[in-house]
């Protein structure tokens, strides 16, 4: 019994269909009651937890769904949460990481609808002592604005650090 398979080729008139790339930002989220409008009129969510090596990190997302446009500059404030909603204590540091590289602070002027992107980031190593394990981050999205808590389950290992990436508009690759 013999198969015939069709065979076929690019010729020059032919060309292969364009491989789609995959997108350079994360797609803003949409305002729900539980991620209402601060009182500056942004709002905020954290994307799941990612892992690499050891490695962790989560995505957080601020959108303007406010109806005026917002100046944002530089890092936004974070406070790490235990199970109970207790701060921990830990190092928070600004800057590059094995998951994430930061743009460094610059000025944004962010139009309604519009989004900005910060990245937290730490590793999982445990050596001596104690792991840590937050599970919530609170995060103030601008000098003086109100603070929002999200959920973010982090296991700092016995590093006890989380780094963040300044605010912008997309990740660096």
């Amino acid at each position: 019994m013999a198969v015939v398979l069709p065979v076929s080729a690019c010729g020059p008139d032919e060309v292969p269909p364009p491989v789609p790339s995959p997108a350079s930002t994360t797609p803003p989220p949409v305002t729900t009651a539980e991620n209402p409008c601060t009182r500056e009129g942004v709002s905020l969510t954290a994307g799941p937890v990612e892992a690499a090596l050891g490695h962790r990190a989560s995505v957080v997302t601020m959108v303007n769904c406010g109806t005026k446009s917002l100046r944002v500059e530089g890092y936004p404030a974070v406070v790490l949460l235990d199970a109970a909603r207790k701060p921990m204590t830990i190092t928070i540091e600004h800057g590059v990481s094995y998951m994430a590289r930061d743009p460094g602070p610059a000025p944004h002027t962010l139009e309604p609808g519009q989004h900005l992107l910060s990245v937290l980031s730490w590793s999982s190593t445990v050596t001596d002592g104690d792991s840590a394990a937050g599970s919530f981050v609170t995060v103030t999205p601008v000098p003086g604005g109100e603070a929002r808590t999200l959920p973010v389950d982090t296991d700092l290992g016995t590093t006890g650090k989380l780094t963040v990436t300044a605010w912008a508009p997309k990740l660096l690759n």
